[in-house]
């Protein structure tokens, strides 16, 4: 990944130091974050004398990353991210984009998939909106499960995810963005339409005060037929901006 002399690094689940040590050897200060208690004398003891190593006991869901690196302003992490809580992880480090600028992950390949997943793909969710408008993601290589001990049964997938320094979506209320895409997203087989028609209160009131869901859509020129992973960003921000609009 080229790490830098002069850059701090962050490494969620340093396990038994494998690429611990070589993230030592290149990057200026490396901080290792690890769940398990049994791996932490270990851990010490392998790297505990370097001087650019510091190791935290500690859960990726609930760490404050920027606390984590201070007196850095800014880190890069690194990460092999457990599969069963792989995007909570992601969105937390996403929360944590003041002071994380880009993330080397490996992660399910179906995860992959459904984070750089482009509009009208199969694979889009909310997590792919949620990911394009906060990041750059490139897809870098696969990896087979043969290359793990137990070996998985599935493959793995090497993401790059650069931070952007704005959002891509240009909302004032960022809330009520991720309320409308989840609500979007409800119900895939159901159309834009059906699903903010069946959204949550808070939702359905913002529309209401809008003329209803078709004449939301027809304000944010959105198709009301049209299903949600059809939705590009730039309309899941127009519809956010267009029920931004006060109506009282």
């Amino acid at each position: 990944m080229g790490a830098r002399g002069d850059e701090t690094l962050i490494e969620i689940g340093a396990g038994r130091g494998a690429l611990t040590a070589r993230l030592i050897e290149q990057a200026g200060r490396v901080v290792a974050l690890e769940f398990d208690r049994e791996l932490i004398p270990l851990l010490h003891e392998r790297f505990g004398a370097r001087t650019n190593f510091m190791l935290v006991e500690g859960d990726a869901l609930t760490v404050d990353y920027c606390a984590l690196i201070a007196p850095a302003q800014t880190a890069r992490v690194v990460a092999n991210l457990p599969y069963n809580i792989s995007t909570a992880i992601l969105q937390r480090l996403i929360a944590a984009r003041v002071c994380v600028s880009e993330m080397i992950l490996m992660l399910q390949r179906e995860v992959v998939e459904r984070l750089i997943a482009p509009p009208g793909a199969s694979e889009r969710g909310s997590l792919s909106v949620f990911v394009e408008a906060y990041c750059e993601a490139e897809s870098l290589f696969d990896v087979a499960p043969g290359a793990f001990r137990p070996v998985p049964k599935v493959w793995s997938t090497v993401v790059r995810l650069r931070v952007r320094e704005h959002s891509a979506a240009d909302v004032t209320d960022e809330t009520l963005l991720w309320q409308l895409v989840s609500a979007g997203f409800a119900q895939r087989r159901k159309t834009i339409f059906n699903n903010l028609r069946h959204a949550p209160a808070a939702i359905n009131a913002r529309v209401a005060a809008h003329g209803g869901a078709h004449a939301a859509l027809a304000a944010a020129e959105i198709d009301p037929q049209r299903r949600a992973e059809t939705l590009t960003l730039a309309e899941w921000t127009r519809l956010t901006c267009t029920l931004e609009e006060d109506r009282r």
